[in-house]
């Protein structure tokens, strides 16, 4: 039972294995997804298709008729990876050795819908994998079996993503066989002591708004996160502005930083005695604070050439590296300041 990408590795490590038969493969129904309203289907329906699997799509899987389906099958064991429904104690109570879930972290952290974009977001360390024991609750299940990597600096949401996957593919292949030996003895989540339960919210709009008043590091780890989907944003001239890569930003060296500062109160001054860089104009409306360079957060201090240009944030700077404006392609910073004209001293709406 699963949906998205992260859940065809499993598919696919499963189909593998001749000690076993996958009798059915459950994923969600056919979804619209484009502007025609076209339905598509799901990774997991793509790949059981191409696998030549039976398909159950379920609106719901509390549903009498699809309960049937499956106590029809006669599983001896159901396996979950991000299927995006809460099972019942219905379809729980069917397999004679349980619903083993495949969870993208180490329980009980990270509970829930986002563990792999919260966990990059609030700067963790490391993370990892769970095979768990399903019960009635949101991942609050006996623990079987974990895997953990540490996190590495530059790592996005879609490095992390496709480890994990990999690796919880390669630990439920080891898991299953144990745990039908009874070689494995259940662990409570409560008694996981060196972890705190802790939830990972599923990603709301408000996630995606780069706030400039945070320090560069939480909006690196907020980029980071939100990659390659759906993107953090700030807003360029009334409009959004992807930033696909960036990263904290310290000068190279004393002149480089000195420069930095001159050619942002060049740009101050000139803003001071024209009406046109009407961007500038919002510098004291926006700021909540200043930077070590007297900017406000979301002004651009300085650019750094073949690389992209800087900006102040709440505490420290961020260069920025990729961005993509609404309706194109993405492209590097660089492009950006070229095609766009962005100048020292522009501000970024602090949203």
């Amino acid at each position: 039972m699963g949906t998205p990408d992260f859940a065809v590795q499993v598919l696919e490590k499963l189909s593998q294995n001749k000690d076993w038969e996958i009798v059915a493969v459950v994923t969600q129904p056919d979804r619209p997804r484009s502007r025609g309203q076209r339905l598509s289907f799901s990774p997991v329906k793509e790949k059981a298709l191409e696998l030549g699997l039976n398909v159950l799509q379920p609106e719901r899987v509390r549903e009498e008729v699809f309960i049937r389906q499956l106590i029809k099958l006669r599983p001896d064991l159901i396996v979950v990876a991000a299927f995006g429904q809460i099972l019942p104690e219905a379809v729980l109570s069917i397999p004679p050795h349980g619903c083993l879930n495949v969870h993208a972290s180490l329980l009980p952290a990270y509970r829930g819908a986002a563990p792999i974009q919260r966990v990059i977001m609030e700067g963790g360390e490391k993370t990892g994998v769970s095979i768990m024991l399903m019960d009635k609750g949101l991942d609050t299940g006996d623990v079987l079996a974990q895997a953990e990597i540490p996190l590495s600096p530059g790592m996005n949401c879609g490095d992390l993503h496709d480890c994990l996957a990999q690796m919880g593919a390669e630990l439920l292949q080891e898991t299953i066989p144990r745990w039908l030996r009874g070689e494995i003895k259940p662990l409570a989540q409560e008694r996981i002591t060196e972890r705190a339960p802790s939830y990972a919210a599923p990603l709301k709009k408000e996630d995606e708004r780069i706030c400039w008043a945070n320090s560069a590091r939480m909006i690196y780890n907020q980029i980071r996160a939100l990659t390659p989907w759906p993107g953090a944003h700030t807003i360029y001239e009334g409009k959004p502005l992807k930033i696909w890569e960036a990263v904290p930003y310290q000068p190279a060296s004393s002149e480089e930083a000195a420069a930095s500062t001159a050619a942002l109160a060049s740009a101050t001054t000139v803003s001071t005695k024209t009406k046109t860089a009407s961007t500038l104009a919002t510098t004291a409306s926006t700021a909540t604070a200043k930077g070590s360079s007297g900017a406000a957060p979301g002004t651009v201090v300085a650019i750094v050439k073949g690389q992209g240009f800087v900006v102040q944030t709440g505490e420290g700077k961020l260069l920025v590296k990729q961005v993509q404006p609404v309706g194109k392609k993405l492209i590097s910073a660089q492009s950006f300041l070229n095609g766009y004209r962005l100048e020292v001293g522009y501000v970024f709406a602090n949203i």
